[in-house]
């Protein structure tokens, strides 16, 4: 098995130093590898910086704001900011979990802060509602650690946990808290008293928080354990967590060329999960990001990395990483050989070829002559979660850009609106995909200090209780004229697969939701986290809880307090955008594509293909069902036509056009802009 030594897993972002690509007209992001990762070694004395006064410059207006005040209550606390922050890349995404048979939802953190005065950061616990997040009990302590060698931290100090509910019966005396988190053994650091290497585990009861059961592990036999950032946990009895094998006791990180599974199969008997540890191999470079998740069932999972295994399409000289996933049918017991999505180039999603990006955007991108649309390198940022729905579908949410020349790491184009947070997923099980925009992002990232906590858009997955909805959030600052990240709200919006159909912002405009707006989490939603799952009513209104940090963003080493934001929903109502990126429309072997450009000013074109010959007709009609257009072709011979739509004497707005082929009807969403 090959070894990949790292100039760095730590992902270092700025604005690149690099030479300027030509090409472009805009700066990228570079993201590259540095020295040795020391994320969650927080400083143990308080840091001084300034924030930026960003929050003084006026907000953005309509259409893109919403007015959707939510209600916040405090929880519990932590010592300090470092453990929903994991730096530049350690992204878990299990802090917060709802578990709707229950009606449960937890918040697992490090303790310490106003409630735990005293409490040592190393320990965990979790804050705790049995009634739908109404009212809580906070800072429910169930791992504490002990192992004081001496140094600057405990050697079982705990960071970054994950967490789940395991609840077989949908009885609350069966139920059980899960967690998982690395801790600080130094068995896989070049540093003796503060170093990563170990993992800790273990259960707490939660209709009796006093029964709790704890377990270590260490690096050990070529295992080498360091931040797992992939967890989940399934009511049939597994508990997963999946880390990159990266040897860090040189002091530059090796990765030895496969993922670490840590499998969790519950014992009645012990009322615990028993683990063991296997490898999974993954000849990659090195993967930045991984996720695991299962459908209801427990059977199908798919564990998902990003990362370029040198097998799908790329330009030269602009590297770019995509989604690499496994799949289970057998509950994790046995895994599929690793696939690339190929997003882009000539045989890439449509949705990302010919719709990601307007026309306008690639003017405003590319210095001339602006690259065909099938020669445009698209990558993934670093960014992602994973859901798998009823029928056992696959859901990617990230942040996709343009990606640019680097030598080293890659490089980005996604501020000032070249971003895009997606939903890529498949409806057959991973043979084909498709993409759903949520919407486009103002700002990436921001450092609080030079190296220290960092955190850039956050893009995280939800699904409702039956697990056939989809609502992506994301983290954003989109205050005129801000350059960072500094200053986050909430953005959300909602998809339904089956229909296509997506939320609308609440004032009916085609965009997403900021959940956050005029709340006290206004500007100030730092390192917000959602749930896999969240909660559903008898009369379709879909709720996704959150839960952000309230820090002094000043002092990284300062306590924090967690602030829960109890009823931002949607409801069936607020389904009401047709996404255009829905595929073609199939019927006795014809197919009829949606138009390109779109939107469009003057002319857009569709591709008819037609399994043997018909009379063919086209007609355009505005959102109220007025015909507007229309144009007969008479018979048209079997194969590939393109037939052309003019704009021209339209005004903006949204539109229908039907393309009749004999009996036969094809209507798609299209926009005069």
């Amino acid at each position: 098995m090959r070894k990949i030594t790292l100039l760095a897993i730590t992902a270092l972002i700025s604005i690149s130093a690099m030479a300027q690509n030509s090409r472009y007209k805009a700066d990228p992001i570079h993201r590259v590898f540095g020295e040795k990762q020391t994320i969650g070694i927080e400083p143990v004395k308080d840091a001084s910086i300034v924030k930026s006064d960003i929050k003084a410059k006026p907000i953005i207006p309509a259409p893109d704001r919403d007015v959707n005040i939510v209600n916040i209550v405090d929880i519990g606390t932590s010592a300090n900011v470092w453990s929903y922050v994991s730096n530049n890349i350690g992204n878990q995404r299990s802090m917060v979990w709802v578990d709707p048979e229950l009606n449960i939802v937890t918040n697992f953190h490090r303790m310490g802060g106003d409630l735990d005065v005293g409490g040592y950061s190393g320990d965990l616990g979790y804050d705790i509602s049995l009634d739908g997040g109404n009212t809580w009990t906070t800072m429910v302590e169930c791992y504490v650690a002990v192992d004081n060698n001496g140094g600057t931290y405990y050697t079982d100090a705990a960071r970054y946990p994950s967490h789940g509910i395991y609840n077989p019966t949908n009885n609350i005396d069966d139920a059980y808290i899960a967690f998982y988190a690395p801790n600080l053994d130094a068995s896989n650091s070049d540093t003796p008293d503060s170093g990563w290497g170990g993992h800790a585990r273990g259960t707490s009861k939660i209709s009796d928080p006093s029964i709790t059961t704890r377990h270590l592990i260490t690096s050990e036999n070529g295992t080498f354990l360091y931040i797992p950032e992939a967890y989940d946990i399934t009511n049939e009895g597994l508990s997963i967590s999946v880390d990159n094998n990266v040897d860090w006791t040189s002091g530059s990180g090796v990765y030895e060329g496969n993922l670490t599974l840590n499998k969790g199969v519950w014992n009645s008997d012990q009322n615990d999960f028993i683990y063991t540890t296997s490898e999974l191999e993954f000849d990659v470079e090195s993967p930045w990001y991984t996720q695991v998740a299962f459908a209801p069932d427990g059977m199908t999972g798919y564990i998902v990395s990003l990362g370029n295994d040198g097998t799908t399409w790329s330009v030269e000289g602009n590297p770019n990483i995509y989604p690499i996933i496994f799949k289970t049918t057998d509950g994790g017991q046995t895994w599929g050989d690793p696939q690339p999505i190929q997003m882009d180039g000539p045989n890439g999603i449509g949705g990302v070829v010919y719709h990601l990006l307007t026309d306008q955007d690639l003017e405003n991108l590319y210095e001339p002559p602006i690259p065909a649309r099938e020669d445009i390198p698209y990558t993934f940022t670093g960014d992602m979660d994973i859901v798998v729905t009823a029928d056992g579908n696959l859901h990617i949410a990230g942040l996709v850009g343009v990606a640019g020349e680097a030598e080293t790491g890659i490089s980005f184009y996604v501020t000032n609106g070249f971003g895009r947070i997606i939903d890529l997923f498949t409806k057959d099980g991973g043979e084909t995909w498709e993409i759903e925009t949520m919407g486009k992002i103002a700002t990436y990232d921001y450092q609080w200090n030079g190296d220290g906590v960092h955190e850039a858009n956050r893009t995280q997955i939800t699904t409702n209780p039956d697990r056939d909805m989809i609502f992506v959030s994301w983290l954003d600052t989109d205050i005129e004229e801000a350059v960072d990240n500094d200053s986050p709200n909430i953005w959300c919006r909602g998809f339904d697969p089956s229909s296509y159909l997506k939320t609308n912002n609440g004032s009916g405009e085609d965009a997403p939701t900021n959940v956050t707006i005029f709340s006290e989490g206004m500007w100030s939603a730092y390192f917000a986290t959602a749930p896999k799952i969240g909660f559903e009513s008898e009369n379709g209104v879909f709720t996704i809880p959150y839960v952000y940090v309230d820090w002094d963003t000043s002092n990284d080493a300062a306590p924090v307090q967690y602030k829960y934001i109890s009823n931002f929903s949607f409801s069936m109502a607020d389904f009401t955008v047709q996404g255009i990126d829905k595929p073609n429309e199939v019927e006795n072997n014809n197919s009829v594509s949606q138009n390109f450009p779109n939107p469009f000013k003057s002319e857009s074109y569709v591709t008819l293909n037609l399994n043997e010959g018909t009379d063919v007709s086209l007609e355009v009609y505005s959102l109220t069902g007025q015909k507007v257009s229309e144009k007969t072709y008479g018979y048209l011979t079997n194969g590939s036509h393109t037939l052309t739509i003019k704009g021209n004497d339209l005004t903006p707005g949204v539109y229908f056009y039907t393309v009749t082929a004999g009996e036969n009807k094809y209507t798609h969403k299209m926009i005069i802009k």
